[in-house]
C-alpha cells in the first residue's frame, strides 16, 4: 500500500524547475518508494550507491557511469548518493550535461558545502521524514476519527513511530524488532561508515544517553563526562548522529539575550519509536516527555523549525514556531486543565505580543478558546494544531500575495 506523502505537491512544483531534486531524510523513511511512485511510467534508471559496482563507476569514471545509467533516460534516480566520492563536482557535470537527476541521501553530509557549493542554482532540497499523523491515519485507512479514536491513534504513532514498515506491520513485538534492526543499521552503516567512527559501542552509548535526555537541555560537558570521552569526540558523535537524522538539537527563542536565558539546546528525537527502542520503554499510555517529543516531530514534519523559550525568571514555553516572521507559542500538556492558561504562556504573550497561541493536548477536554492580552489561546489536539498552523501560514502567504499584486 502506497501512502500519499504531504510533500508530493511541492515535489511536483520543484522537479520541473531544477535539474536535480535531492530528497533527504532518515533511512527507511520512504524516500526511494516516494521517488519511484513519482516516476510512474517514465523512462528512468535507478542506481543504488550501496552497490559496489555502481559506486565504483561513479568514483572512478563519471563518463562511464553516465553511459551506464543515464544515457537515453528521462530521469536518473541516484539512491544514497552520499557514498560516492566527489559527489558535488560529478553531480554538477551530470546536470550541466543535460541530465535530470533525483537523488536521495540518509545523511546531511550531502548538504554540506563540499557538495552544495557545486550545485548552486541546480538543486532543490526536499526533506522526507517518517510518516506524519495524517499520513499515519491514511496508512491505517482511518478516514474518520472521534476524540477517542484519535487518542488511540496518536498513542500508537507516538509509541512506535512513523517509519512506514513499522506502521504497516501489525504485531507489537514485530514493530519492536523492526525498530531495533533499523537502529542497528543506522548506527553501524549510516553513522559509523559515513563519519568514519570505529568505536560503535561508544556511539551507541551516546545515542542512548540522548534518548534518556529527550526534551531536556543538553550540556556538552556533562555529556562528555558521563560517557568518559573528550569534548571533541563527544561533539563529533553528536554531529554524526544529528546529521544522520537520529535526533535534533533545538535552540532557544530569544529577542532579548539579557532576559531570555540559555544558549543550551534541547534534545528531541526525529522519531519517537526510535527513541523508545533506545530507552526500552513502550508504555500503555503517553507520559509528558514522550508526548512533548511527539509534538516536536509533528511540527518538524509540517515544515516548522521549533524553538523553546525560557527566561532567567524561569518562565518557559515548550515550543515557539515562526509563521511568516511572527512567533506562535505552543504549550504541550497531556491533558490541558480547564482552569486557565499556564503562567509561562502568559509571560511570553506579555513579552512578545503574538497574534495566536495554542495549548496542545493528548486528552483534550472541551475547553473553549480564551484570550490573554488580546491574543487568542486555543486548546487543540495534535491534528488540529498542525491544521491550524498550516492555515495561518497559508493565510499570511495569500495576504502577502494580495499586497504584492495591489502594489
Amino acid at each position: 500500500m502506497y501512502v500519499e506523502r504531504i510533500q508530493q505537491s511541492l515535489f511536483k512544483k520543484i522537479q520541473g524547475l531544477y535539474p536535480i531534486v535531492a530528497v533527504v531524510g532518515p533511512r527507511q523513511a520512504g524516500k526511494t518508494t516516494f521517488l519511484k511512485h513519482q516516476l510512474g511510467s517514465t523512462n528512468a534508471s535507478y542506481a543504488l550507491f550501496d552497490d559496489p559496482d555502481c559506486r565504483e563507476l561513479f568514483d572512478l569514471d563519471i563518463k562511464k557511469f553516465e553511459v551506464q545509467y543515464l544515457e537515453g533516460r528521462a530521469v536518473g534516480v541516484l539512491d544514497e548518493v552520499q557514498y560516492g566520492k566527489d559527489a558535488g563536482s560529478k553531480l554538477k557535470y551530470l546536470a550541466d550535461s543535460g541530465h535530470k537527476l533525483w537523488i536521495t541521501s540518509s545523511s546531511e553530509t550531502l548538504l554540506g558545502k563540499d557538495v552544495l557549493s557545486y550545485l548552486v542554482g541546480r538543486v532543490s532540497i526536499l526533506r522526507l521524514f517518517p510518516l506524519c499523523l495524517p499520513e499515519f491515519l491514511a496508512a491505517k485507512d482511518q478516514r474518520e476519527t472521534t476524540p477517542h479514536i484519535l487518542e488511540r491513534m496518536v498513542w500508537e504513532h507516538a509509541t512506535y513511530g512513523g517509519y512506514p514498515k513499522v506502521v504497516t506491520t501489525p504485531g507489537v513485538e514485530e514493530k519492536k524488532i523492526l525498530l531495533s534492526d533499523l537502529y542497528q543499521t543506522m548506527i553501524l552503516k549510516d553513522v559509523a561508515r559515513t563519519f568514519s567512527i570505529e568505536d560503535s559501542r561508544a556511539l551507541e552509548n551516546c545515542a542512548r544517553y540522548l534518548a534518556e535526555l529527550s526534551g531536556q537541555l543538553l550540556s556538552y560537558q556533562t555529556l562528555s563526562n558521563a560517557l568518559g570521552m573528550s569534548f571533541p569526540t563527544a561533539k563529533k558523535y553528536l554531529d554524526a548522529l544529528e546529521k544522520s537524522y537520529l535526533f535534533r538539537r533545538v535552540p532557544p527563542f530569544f529577542t532579548n539575550a539579557t532576559k531570555e536565558l540559555s544558549k543550551q539546546p534541547k534534545v528531541f528525537f526525529i522519531d519517537t519509536g526510535m527513541r523508545n527502542v533506545l530507552v526500552k520503554k513502550f508504555e500503555n499510555d503517553l507520559d509528558g516527555p514522550l508526548f512533548e517529543n511527539y509534538v516536536f516531530c509533528e511540527l518538524l514534519k509540517a515544515g516548522f523549525e521549533p524553538k523553546f523559550w525560557r527566561t532567567k525568571a524561569k518562565a518557559e514555553v515548550d515550543f515557539i514556531v515562526e509563521v511568516n516572521g511572527k512567533p506562535v507559542p505552543i504549550e504541550v500538556k497531556i491533558k490541558p486543565a480547564p482552569i486557565g492558561v499556564p503562567n509561562g504562556l502568559k509571560a511570553f504573550i506579555a513579552a512578545h505580543s503574538p497574534t495566536n497561541a495554542f495549548i496542545v493536548g493528548h486528552k483534550v477536554p472541551v475547553i473553549h478558546p480564551t484570550a490573554v492580552a488580546g491574543c487568542p489561546v486555543q486548546f487543540v489536539d495534535c491534528l488540529d494544531l498542525i491544521q491550524q498552523l498550516s492555515a495561518l501560514r497559508q493565510q499570511d502567504y495569500n495576504g502577502l500575495k494580495m499586497q504584492k499584486s495591489e502594489g
